[in-house]
């Protein structure tokens, strides 16, 4: 498989699930430069993503899946031992598709024009607002869980920690959710997610 990625961006978080999966060895990481649409190569990244964002799994078939939320799902498919996602057609994988429509739609899309410099300080509050009131709700419906699905570690995780590793962009004051911070140290932990990052240059 090809994982086409840019550092720090939410390819991020199939890059962790790859490496909690065990398939790094059967992953080509290909690396995407977003203000050109280049990869290293100079091939142009539109040709495979007219939309021009991250991330794209090229399968060993030669087809496409995009979108994070459907390519985690998939690579934690490819290693069912792992756990990283529970049974397909249970509830509780319904309530993992919750969460990763939630933090893609809420607080992803919620964030991402905050990485406009072009945006005033007005937009700028309203979008913070926005995005801050939404994770107060999220915190509110983890009450004291560990994980985002039940009690155990899945790609939704993976998913909130790359959201919340945004925040010092943009000097995101994150001290009003406490539990989120506890969240972030405790998956950052995790040898997988370590290895990725030290992958990106974020370690």
């Amino acid at each position: 498989m090809k994982l086409y990625y840019s550092p720090g961006s939410c390819s991020l978080s199939p890059h962790i699930a790859i490496h909690e999966a065990g398939l790094t060895a059967k992953t080509e990481l290909v690396k995407v430069d977003l203000q050109s649409h280049t990869l290293e190569n100079g091939d142009n990244y539109l040709d495979i993503n007219p939309c021009g964002y991250v991330p794209a799994l090229q399968l060993d078939s030669g087809e496409f899946l995009f979108e994070g939320p459907a390519i985690v799902q998939y690579i934690a498919s490819l290693a069912p031992e792992k756990n990283l996602a529970p049974a397909a057609d249970t509830f509780e994988r319904a309530k993992l598709q919750q969460r990763l429509n939630f933090l893609a739609t809420e607080l992803h899309k919620g964030l991402a024009p905050l990485f406009n410099p072009a945006l005033s300080d007005d937009a700028k509050g309203v979008f913070i607002e926005g995005y801050s009131k939404r994770l107060t709700q999220l915190v509110e419906s983890m009450g004291d869980s560990e994980y985002l699905v039940g009690d155990q570690f899945s790609v939704a995780d993976i998913y909130l920690f790359v959201i919340l590793s945004w925040h010092p962009y943009f000097d995101f004051d994150a001290s009003p959710w406490p539990s989120l911070k506890a969240f972030q140290e405790r998956i950052g932990s995790r040898p997988a997610v370590q290895e990725a990052l030290k992958h990106e240059g974020l370690a």
